[in-house]
Parts: structure tokens; sequence; C-alpha cells
């Protein structure tokens, strides 16, 4: 039996830090060794309605959301055995790199999802933890699409589902001890690996409708 033990409210302070994410070299801003234009900002209006934007810069960046349970006074994480469940709009805008994922002290990632609209039904779902990766295609994903996403971290086996549908098992888990703060943002494109965004788009979004973690009782 799992009951859900944190259920996003991405206006709450005391369960995100906006703008800066130890993800990030030096917590940001900026980290273009991974190939992003982002510049995190803090401002509410880019990630605190569950809405994470991005608007260009004068100076060829993007100004961008992020949120992190990471240094927040609840200072909530994912363990062993949780299971997350989001409801996604994908963003349209080519260059667009929403993600949700996890991160603590410069590992533990799982990546809940990737996702760039140059591969319009094409979600990239990744363990970093033991090193297991998947490019699923589905009809269901698609520019300014809407889906449900959901992840069971177990122990031996990571569980990726989309729309209520099992769609890749890693069969390699993240052991029995792990445990990782949250992350959900926007980053944007430089062109390395996708193509940067096209230049008269001057603003992106996607959106996360819910997002909560179930754990067992």
């Amino acid at each position: 039996m799992t009951d859900v033990c944190f259920r996003a409210d991405f206006a709450s302070p005391r369960q995100w830090i906006a703008g800066r994410s130890w993800a990030y070299p030096d917590g940001g801003p900026v980290n273009p060794g991974d190939n992003k234009l982002d510049h995190l900002v803090s401002d509410p209006a880019y990630s605190r309605n569950g809405t994470f934007r991005a608007t260009r810069r004068a100076d060829g960046l993007w100004d961008t959301g992020l949120l992190t349970t990471e240094g927040s006074e609840e200072g909530f994480m994912v363990r062993a055995g949780d299971r997350l469940d989001a409801r996604v709009r994908l963003p349209a805008e080519t260059g667009a790199w929403p993600a949700i994922w996890t991160w603590r002290d410069g590992d533990q990632e799982i990546d809940v999802f990737e996702y760039h609209p140059d591969n319009p039904d094409l979600l990239e779902l990744s363990s970093h933890v033991r090193a297991a990766h998947r490019y699923h295609r589905d009809e269901a994903v698609r520019p300014g699409g809407r889906v449900d996403l959901s992840v069971e971290f177990g122990a031996d086996d990571v569980v990726w589902a989309l729309n209520g549908s099992p769609v890749f098992a890693d069969h390699r888990g993240v052991g029995r001890h792990w445990h990782a703060f949250l992350v959900v943002n926007l980053s944007v494109c430089a062109g390395r690996y996708h193509p940067a965004p096209d230049p008269d788009v001057t603003e992106m979004s996607f959106e996360v409708s819910a997002l909560t973690v179930s754990r067992g009782t």
C-alpha cells in the first residue's frame, strides 16, 4: 500500500527553491558546458505557477525557470521504492528542453523525461545511477501535447510509464539506499546536440499541472 507523501505546490518557498541548482556550475545561473543557453532566474513568473518559461535575452542567453527541492526548507527527497507521477504539457518551440529529474551531490540523476520538439514523437528516459537509457517513440508524444508520466524508483528496477502503460524497465534499479532531490526546469538548447531556437522565437514554455510522489506505508 502506498500513500502520497509529496504533492507539488510550486508556489511554496518551503517546498521549492527557484533559479539555482548545484547541478549547474557554482549553482548557476549558466551552464554552457552542457550546451545550454540557460540563465536561471528566480522570478516567480518563470516557474511558480507550474508553467516553466524561457525568454530570450539581449546577450544571446535565455532567462529560464527552474525549481528544485534542494536547499528548500522542507528539503524533500525521493527515495528508493517511491513512485513519481506527473502531468505535463510539452513545449512546441524548437530549442526547448524540458525535464523532470533528480539530483544529489553531483550525481544520483534519474530523468523522468527529457524532450526536444525537433524529435516530435520521442521522449528520452534515462538513469545515470546505473547507466540505462531509452528513446521512446509514441503517437501520444507531440509538440504541445499533454501526457501523463510516471517512474517507479525500484531498488532493483526503475520502471517508466506513459499514459498509464509501462514503456521502459531498466532491470538495474537505484539500490536500496538511493535518495535524491527533485528538479523541474525548462532549458534551451545551444545547438550542438539539438537545434537552437529559431531567430524569431522569443519565448517558450512547458507546463507541469500535477506532480506527486507516493511511498509505501
